[in-house]
C-alpha cells in the first residue's frame, strides 16, 4: 500500500529560527530520506518552494481564475511531500514520527493513495 506524507509547517516560523537550527533539521532530514532510500519504502519525495511561488486556479462561471498564492489562509502551509510503500497504515505512521520537521511544529498529515489503473 502506498501513504502520501503531506509535512506543513509555518513558514513564519520556519523564518524566525536560526540558521543554524534549519541546517541541523535538514541535516536529519537528509539521514531520514537516505534511511527511506536504503529500506526500500521510498516513492517519491519532493521539497516545495515557498508558498509566495504558488499560483491557484478555479473555475467560476465557466471561466478560469488564477491567483497567486496558495488555495487558502492557514497557519501551516504545505513545504513537501514524501510517497511511501508500507505494509499498512501503523508502518506509515511509524515512519511519518520520524521526520524531523515534527520537532520544529511540523504537522505530517498520512493518506492512503487510492490505487489505479495508471500505475
Amino acid at each position: 500500500m502506498q501513504y502520501m506524507l503531506l509535512c506543513c509547517s509555518d513558514e513564519k516560523a520556519w523564518d524566525g529560527i536560526t540558521e543554524a537550527q534549519r541546517s541541523e533539521i535538514m541535516q536529519k532530514y537528509g539521514e531520514f530520506i537516505q534511511g527511506l532510500v536504503k529500506s526500500g519504502h521510498l516513492r517519491a519525495s519532493e521539497k516545495l518552494q515557498p508558498t509566495a511561488t504558488a499560483t491557484t486556479l478555479r473555475k467560476r462561471n465557466g471561466k478560469l481564475i488564477t491567483s497567486d498564492g496558495p488555495f487558502a489562509e492557514t497557519k501551516e502551509q504545505l513545504g513537501g511531500f514524501h510517497v511511501i510503500e508500507c505494509k499498512d497504515l501503523d508502518e506509515a505512521i511509524a515512519i511519518a514520527a520520524r521526520i524531523p520537521t515534527l520537532g520544529a511544529g511540523g504537522v505530517v498529515e498520512v493518506r492512503p493513495i487510492e490505487p489505479t489503473a495508471l500505475r
